[in-house]
């Protein structure tokens, strides 16, 4: 099987590629075959026959857990690892003692440290914002730091008394209001890991000449954590992009995430590529994707732009109220395929997809979540709606 590799920033990749696929949780048995579908044709059209995909599924979640007895097997990291790109559909979290969150630690454990999530309207898709047409963005949401690496614990535990003990006589920590009955956090954030963050940004604005990147940040209030964040972006900025920001190649500001927030909903077209930490990327990915039609349109990927290692996956949840349904919106899941067809270079196959996505979405056609906030719109099926989308490219 064809695989793809990195030659130093090159990313070689075969006419014929292998891609390991988890196919998801919940609506994942739906949206997978209908996304690897669409792709199929949009690339057989795209290349004439001459470039393939070849699929091939490996295990996680609750499918994993019924058929290995583990919810990530490791021959699936494996196969990731070596094979570079994959793409998932959504995975159930486990319930009780274990993994905390299976994305998390497929992100952690392959460090790809770049949650991008691109944003933009498509139109007649229905916003509850006047000009969803002005917000278009890409997030770049650091993935391995912050609160996400679990450092925490319970209120009463014993960990957490020998830590607040620590704090109050080794650190000297007074401002602990009610020690006996809190819970403890540790949020570790890096010059390396934001600096990893913030090239990988800066690189996707200057390679796709966008006019500006932003650190989103909460460094008023966390000073040393997201205030070393901002400092170190605009350090990194100078040290290695100071032609491209002298010549105005390159804009580097930054935003208080409160701010942004508000900002984001009142002049969007004042941003353009968007650089934060992992929490705030969180609430702001969402928050975009819904002035935009929601995230069930949303695509992200889980990037590590030094190694080349890719996972890109549907931005939704398992959804079990509607599996099984024929209901569930599949566009998360095609449109981060349409991330990974850019990923590979393969954009003529990618722009099919998009261009079919708008006329389909401009004629009022859609699955229900977005066909009946539509004036004209005209609700499809899961499968239904797959199909005409091919029909359409």
């Amino acid at each position: 099987m064809a695989r793809v590799s990195k030659t130093g920033q090159i990313l070689n990749v075969p006419h014929v590629v292998t891609v390991p696929f988890i196919e998801g949780d919940g609506v994942g048995g739906e949206v997978m075959p209908v996304c690897q579908k669409v792709v199929d044709v949009a690339v057989q059209k795209a290349y004439q026959g001459k470039r393939a995909i070849e699929w091939m599924e490996v295990l996680a979640g609750g499918k994993a857990f019924e058929q290995t007895g583990e919810w990530l097997p490791k021959v699936t990291l494996d196969t990731f690892q070596d094979y570079l790109i994959g793409i998932k559909g959504p995975l159930m979290t486990p319930i009780g003692g274990g993994i905390r969150s299976l994305n998390v630690a497929l992100r952690q454990t392959l460090d790809l440290y770049v949650c991008q999530r691109p944003v933009r309207y498509y139109q007649g898709v229905v916003s509850p914002v006047k000009h969803p047409e002005k917000v278009d963005m890409c997030i770049f949401r650091e993935n391995t730091e912050d609160i996400y690496a679990g450092i925490e614990w319970e209120c009463g535990s014993i960990e957490a008394q020998r830590f607040f003990q620590f704090l109050h006589a080794e650190m000297g920590v007074t401002k602990v209001r009610f020690p006996e009955t809190s819970a403890f956090g540790v949020k570790p954030v890096s010059r390396e890991g934001s600096e990893r963050l913030i090239r990988s940004a800066i690189e996707y604005a200057l390679a796709h000449q966008l006019p500006s990147v932003t650190l989103v940040h909460k460094g008023n209030i966390m000073k040393f954590t997201e205030g070393g964040f901002k400092n170190w972006g605009y350090e990194l900025a100078e040290r290695e992009y100071g032609d491209a920001l002298r010549s105005g190649a390159l804009v580097v500001k930054d935003c208080i995430c409160d701010a942004f927030l508000q900002n984001a909903l009142l002049k969007p077209e004042d941003y353009s590529v968007i650089a934060t930490m992992n929490l705030n990327g969180d609430y702001v990915s969402d928050m975009l994707a819904a002035q935009v039609g929601g995230i069930g349109i949303a695509p992200g990927a889980n990037i590590n732009y030094q190694t080349g290692h890719a996972i890109f996956e549907a931005t939704h949840g398992i959804a079990p109220d509607i599996a099984g349904k024929n209901l569930v919106n599949p566009c998360s899941l095609i449109l981060s395929a349409v991330m990974m067809l850019d990923y590979l270079g393969w954009k003529e196959a990618s722009e099919l997809i998009n261009q079919g996505l708008e006329h389909l979405f401009a004629q009022g056609y859609a699955t229900t979540d977005l066909a009946k906030f539509m004036e004209t719109g005209k609700p499809l099926g899961t499968r239904e709606f797959g199909d005409m989308l091919i029909d359409s490219l």
